[in-house]
């Protein structure tokens, strides 16, 4: 399935919403692109929606740890919210789950911002 997405920000962060097979394909560089924009404009907690993602590969893992580090590189934090429970076992197998900050939604991620 190809991989599609959307991005939005408010006060709290900036949004990556993505639809399909993050597998690191032509659209990696420009999801790097969109968390580098992010950056410069001084962004420190960005949010990845996985809600629509069915598989990761290796290289979609690899994506979202280049992401991570342009984040923690600028003192920011990259956040995963919804992912599916194939792609949470994946976190866990691979141990993610220790590095990344999971939350079951966008909703749930605002509430603890704002707390």
């Amino acid at each position: 399935m190809k991989l599609t997405y959307n991005t939005s920000k408010d006060e709290l962060a900036h949004y990556l919403f993505i639809q399909g097979d993050l597998i690191g394909d032509e659209v990696g560089p420009k999801l790097v692109e969109v968390v580098s924009d992010a950056v410069e404009e001084g962004a420190k907690n960005f949010v990845v929606d996985l809600s629509e993602v069915r598989y990761i590969s290796s290289s979609g893992i690899g994506l979202l740890i280049t992401m991570l580090t342009k984040m923690r590189n600028k003192d920011g934090e990259v956040y995963l919210t919804a992912p599916s429970d194939h792609v949470k076992k994946l976190l866990i197998i691979t141990k993610l789950n220790n590095i990344f900050t999971v939350f079951d939604s966008v909703e749930e991620f605002k509430k603890s911002a704002i707390n």
